[in-house]
């Protein structure tokens, strides 16, 4: 979950609440609110969504990438044993 705007409502931007207040509320530390904060507080929720969605997109590569090399390296080993 991505510390938005959206997600925070007016609470967050400037509503006066402290920070260890709001976290408490919503159930996290304040290291991930100002993580949080740090990366997504210049933010539009349109541009979060964007960067959700090429972080998910990468994951699927990773992970693809990952099947791609083990079924490389299945196949090396099955060409080493027939020689």
């Amino acid at each position: 979950m991505y510390g938005r705007a959206d997600y925070w409502g007016a609470e967050g931007a400037g509503g006066g609440v402290k920070a260890a207040d709001l976290c408490r509320k919503h159930g996290i530390s304040e290291a991930t609110f100002y993580n949080w904060k740090a990366k997504y507080g210049g933010m539009e929720v349109s541009e979060t969504k964007r960067l959700k969605a090429l972080e998910d997109e990468n994951a699927k590569l990773k992970k693809l990438l990952a099947e791609q090399m083990l079924d490389v390296a299945a196949l090396r080993e099955l060409l080493v044993k027939k020689r």
